[in-house]
């Protein structure tokens, strides 16, 4: 028996893989082919069904019966009537198929979201693939880090400048909030928001510097400076102790710019005292944080949920923690029937989780009648105060909230006041708390001052020009006019409440409660051009930093992916470009993500070691289908 040369050996055995390459390429274009034609067959047979069915029709129905019943079978097909299915087509739809599919692959194996989809941009980049056709090259990582990077920051600092001149007309709000990563860095961001919207400056580590006042105040005094002092009427941060101390530094420095907490951490710590400051809030939240987690913690119970709410949540996202906390309880109340329902059946009952000391608990406090005798109560305390928060957070480029702010906190307390019947010691308590995080700092002054000069309130009857809103009013004019337009402004103030000139025109006052404030002011108010720079800057002033906290993960981003290795200069530019790039498109886009809800939030998460010891194994819960969690209105009349 002759033995094979090495050559040969090799060369038989390329050969086979070569043949074996061969036929798996048969293989795919086989199965291919039976596709198509099963796809063919099951097209050109469900038209042909239409027809089928209507030829028996004919001889069971009369002919007006028919002729409907043909009429609704024709609009149905009528698509495909006007272009009929072709071999080409269904190529072509094969063809989409497996373009998607390999699109979701990139996805899968880059650890993309998958809310990343619904990006604007995402579409655009794939019509432009689409419009190119067969043969388009992808750009390289030099293209894609270097060339296309740098091009899209100068046309972002062009975007920019556009908004310059807004800041110079109507004045601007610095917007400035911090965030620690998962490294324990601390960032801040910095913001500018102006009538023409939001745009992103920048971003920076202040790790070693947040607990130094005088420190943070040279950092926002830069700021002020690179945005010109002359356009900035505000700087808007959180409420921290050294951002509180560097803002009152800063208001020393530059006497017409305003230092201000943003209005809706503000409402988030009055609920946050309720339940530090109200035992009955705090053990009613306890209570119903223990129901929500005990379930969610446990996919069998999860499942069970679904069934008797009809696949509804319990679970309530709020734009803020606290919101979220009241927002679920007044979840849990709207289900307190069904949850009675479900602890008391007989799936339930024959449960295993039913027998555990947890279960026996959440149990008996789903079963107790005063346990939602307070629910009620904590909902009829918060529920006023989470609706101002809704305005807050509803505010965009086109309606500032800053104008009705006061009269809704005012509303807000005497919602409170009438839920509890005016009975002062069930009110007053959370008045008191309302009260001491309203009125610190310059937010009640502000928001009055803004209430006064908001025509949709001044020319009403029931309009209140009491001494709190007088002297908010006088005390911003103080702070934000020069000394020489202070008389000017006082004067010209006659002129708006009396509606003389412009202001009382036809036009004016039929527009009073149909155009934004500072729209109104800028279109009525030149008898009186001190008057009117001043009452449209103060009207065009943004109340809140949610800028800021909603785009925190733009910048988490960067850091997750692992580009540490970048230059600096080059990461600054990456958040740069997203940073405001989302905040140009940030109507196309739901801010408030329910998708990306964490799966470790306290209402959702119980403690792991408590559930292993309970039931033996590592339980590792993550929310299902987050796309089924979907907010409800809190209920107005929270009395009835």
């Amino acid at each position: 028996m002759e033995s094979q040369s090495p050559r040969e050996s090799t060369g038989s055995g390329s050969g086979s893989r070569s043949a074996s390459s061969e036929c798996e390429v048969c293989e795919q274009n086989k199965k291919r082919k039976i596709a198509f034609g099963i796809r063919k067959l099951r097209i050109l047979s469900s038209v042909s069904e239409y027809d089928d069915d209507e030829e028996k029709e004919m001889g069971s129905e009369g002919p007006s019966q028919c002729l409907i019943r043909s009429s609704c079978k024709k609009q149905v097909v009528a698509g495909r009537n006007r272009q009929p299915w072709t071999p080409d087509h269904i190529a072509k739809e094969d063809l989409r198929e497996e373009a998607s599919r390999q699109i979701a692959r990139f996805f899968y194996t880059s650890f993309i979201p998958f809310n990343c989809v619904k990006n604007p941009e995402f579409e655009k980049m794939c019509q432009l693939i689409a419009e190119h056709g067969p043969g388009f090259e992808p750009p390289t990582v030099h293209d894609v880090r270097e060339k296309f990077l740098e091009e899209e920051v100068e046309e972002t600092k062009s975007l920019i400048e556009e908004h310059k001149l807004e800041w110079k007309k109507r004045g601007c709000s610095i917007m400035f909030d911090g965030w620690t990563n998962e490294k324990g860095r601390f960032i801040v961001n910095f913001l500018v928001n102006s009538f023409k919207g939001t745009v992103f400056l920048s971003s920076k580590d202040i790790s070693d510097i947040s607990e130094n006042d005088k420190k943070v105040f040279e950092m926002l005094d830069g700021i002020v400076q690179q945005v010109d002092e002359e356009n900035v009427v505000q700087v808007i941060t959180n409420n921290a102790s050294y951002f509180k101390a560097a803002g009152q530094m800063l208001m020393e420095k530059r006497k017409r710019i305003l230092w201000t907490p943003c209005v809706a951490q503000c409402i988030d710590l009055m609920l946050e005292d309720f339940e530090k400051k109200i035992s009955l809030h705090k053990s009613t939240i306890e209570k119903g944080r223990k129901i929500t987690t005990f379930i969610y913690s446990r996919t069998p119970l999860i499942s069970m949920l679904k069934n008797f709410t009809n696949g509804e949540d319990l679970i309530r996202p709020g734009v803020t923690r606290f919101a979220t906390t009241y927002l679920t309880l007044g979840c849990l109340f709207d289900n307190r029937t069904t949850l009675k329902t479900m602890f008391s059946s007989t799936q339930w009952k024959s449960n295993q989780f039913a027998s555990t000391e947890d279960g026996k608990k959440v149990e008996q406090v789903v079963l107790d009648s005063r346990f939602w005798k307070n629910v009620l109560v904590c909902l009829k305390a918060a529920g006023p105060l989470i609706k101002v928060l809704r305005l807050v957070g509803d505010e965009n480029d086109d309606k500032r909230a800053v104008g009705f702010i006061y009269e809704e906190m005012n509303k807000a307390k005497e919602k409170i006041q009438a839920n509890f019947k005016n009975v002062k010691r069930s009110y007053e308590p959370i008045w008191k708390i309302i009260d001491e995080r309203w009125e610190a700092q310059l937010l009640k002054s502000l928001h009055a001052a803004a209430y006064y000069l908001n025509p949709q309130f001044h020319y009403k009857s029931n309009f209140k020009a009491n001494f709190d809103v007088k002297y908010g009013l006088y005390k911003c004019m103080g702070l934000m006019l020069a000394p020489e337009d202070r008389n000017k402004v006082h004067l010209q103030l006659e002129m708006f409440k009396e509606a003389k000139g412009l202001f009382g025109i036809e036009l004016a006052k039929s527009t009073r409660s149909e155009m934004d404030p500072a729209q109104w002011w800028d279109s009525y108010g030149d008898l009186g051009p001190e008057l009117k720079k001043f009452a449209v800057r103060l009207l065009s002033l943004t109340s809140t930093s949610f800028g800021c906290e909603r785009n925190w993960s733009v910048f988490e981003m960067v850091h997750a992916k692992r580009r540490n290795f970048l230059h600096q200069k080059k990461m600054n530019d990456l958040v740069f470009v997203m940073y405001n790039q989302k905040l140009k498109d940030r109507k196309a886009w739901d801010l408030v993500d329910l998708d990306n809800i964490s799966s470790d939030d306290e209402w959702i998460t119980e403690d792991d070691v408590a559930r292993e010891e309970e039931e033996g194994e590592d339980v590792a819960f993550k929310v299902q289908n987050s796309e089924e969690i979907r907010p409800r209105a809190l209920v107005d009349d929270l009395d009835q």
